[in-house]
């Protein structure tokens, strides 16, 4: 190959390195991280709590029987509105009206016990008192010893008579016990309400409320005008929350519609503190707390235990600047590293807004398209973004996304912002 080829082929792939440098320089230049950019911008802010439960009425009472026999009359059914004072069941007297008649009868007895006791002691009083006077009359015709068995005699009758006495109020306090006893195999409605549950049947016997609780309910009757909420809050969450707080809450049976409400109840102490033991302390177990809400505009064919989701309002901001709450991050900050070292040599302790190493803020955008990263303090959470405290001004471009593109971007790297395609409708799409 001559001189010149040699040459040729050199100028050649001289180009071509060239071509392909020029190449990866510029493509570097328009290279960059691919992330969703955003304006700072102001916003409303609405910071909630969010939480599950049950509705349930505010007063209810489980009605139960004080005596044990066989439910002889029921005269409701689930679902029946009744009065207070309205009639609701019977349960078996007999045995009840026995007793009573036989302490009436045992009464009686008292009493004529005690009015022969009466007789007696009247007269050994009258014989007493005749002696005395013939004593009087002459000491010859009543011995001493006599007249001290007519005055035992007398003190005996007067004791036998107390004693006669209290049988008599025994019985009597007895028989009212019976008649009481009585009168509970009646049972009233206590309250105005419905009847949400009716445990028993007709025929069914019904146990004393002292043996079982859960087994001897008979049936509950609910004032169903005012219906609460009770919903497990986080520990986490729990602390936001304050008496009087409004609420949205969401009924699972009523889909299409919610309903306002309003805390009037806090729980001092865990859900599941009761049942927690001393493992507890070494296991993930979370902890609730029940927050009770009191609902305001509740339709009339709502019914207990219907499952609710309420959203509790714990703080409101106006027109203030937010971020995504994706945009906030958390990076390492080195100032902490170097403070000990910073202050032997005379500088001053870098100044720090939280204690700890990671510190809060977000990746702002240049005119550039290099990032920077800026500590941040934020204020409450809405449902997407956060209040920003200070550290950013409105208007200012930051990173929004993507959360992978967020994590791994580092100060001073190149961004590029996502292009969103818009489709096309189709011909013939309404």
């Amino acid at each position: 190959m001559s001189k010149r080829a040699k040459w040729s082929v050199f100028a050649v792939i001289l180009i071509v390195v060239a071509a392909v440098v020029v190449t990866g320089a510029l493509k570097r230049s328009k290279a960059g991280v691919e992330v969703r950019i955003e304006p700072v911008k102001r916003a409303d802010l609405v910071a909630s709590v969010t939480a599950s439960g049950q509705v349930s009425p505010h007063t209810k009472v489980n009605v139960s029987s004080d005596v044990s026999g066989k439910i002889t009359k029921l005269a409701v059914k689930e679902g029946d509105m009744v009065k207070q004072g309205q009639f609701l069941l019977q349960i078996d007297p007999s045995n009840a009206e026995a007793t009573v008649k036989q302490w009436e009868a045992n009464v009686a007895a008292a009493k004529a016990q005690q009015e022969q006791a009466k007789a007696n002691l009247m007269q050994a009083q009258q014989a007493y008192s005749r002696a005395l006077e013939l004593q009087k009359a002459n000491k010859q015709f009543v011995s001493a010893e006599s007249m001290d068995q007519l005055r035992t005699t007398a003190d005996v009758n007067q004791a036998l008579l107390e004693a006669a006495g209290h049988q008599v109020d025994q019985a009597i306090a007895s028989l009212d016990n019976a008649k009481s006893s009585l009168a509970k195999t009646t049972i009233y409605a206590p309250m105005s309400g419905r009847v949400t549950r009716l445990n028993v049947e007709q025929g069914e016997t019904a146990i004393q409320g002292t043996l079982n609780k859960d087994a001897a309910t008979l049936l509950t009757i609910s004032d169903m005008s005012q219906l609460e909420t009770k919903v497990k809050v986080d520990e986490t969450d729990v602390s936001r929350i304050q008496v009087g707080d409004s609420a949205v809450v969401q009924i699972d049976a009523f889909p299409d519609t919610t309903f306002l409400g309003r805390v009037t109840e806090i729980a001092n102490s865990s859900v599941s503190g009761a049942s927690t033991t001393a493992s507890a302390s070494t296991s993930d177990q979370a902890v609730d707390y029940e927050v009770t809400i009191r609902l305001l505009n509740v339709p009339q064919d709502t019914r207990p235990d219907f499952s609710a989701t309420a959203k509790v309002i714990t703080a409101t901001r106006k027109n203030v600047l937010a971020i995504p709450i994706i945009a906030l991050t958390v990076r390492e900050n080195q100032a902490l590293d170097n403070a000990d070292t910073a202050v032997g040599l005379g500088r001053p302790k870098p100044k720090v807004d939280v204690g700890k190493k990671d510190v809060e803020g977000v990746f702002v955008v240049g005119a550039d398209n290099k990032v920077t990263f800026r500590p941040v303090k934020v204020g409450i959470a809405g449902e997407k973004d956060f209040e920003v405290l200070d550290g950013l001004k409105e208007g200012e471009r930051i990173v929004a996304g993507t959360y992978q593109a967020i994590r791994d971007l580092k100060d001073g790297m190149v961004v590029r912002e996502t292009k969103v395609e818009t489709k096309k409708p189709q011909e013939g799409a309404k």
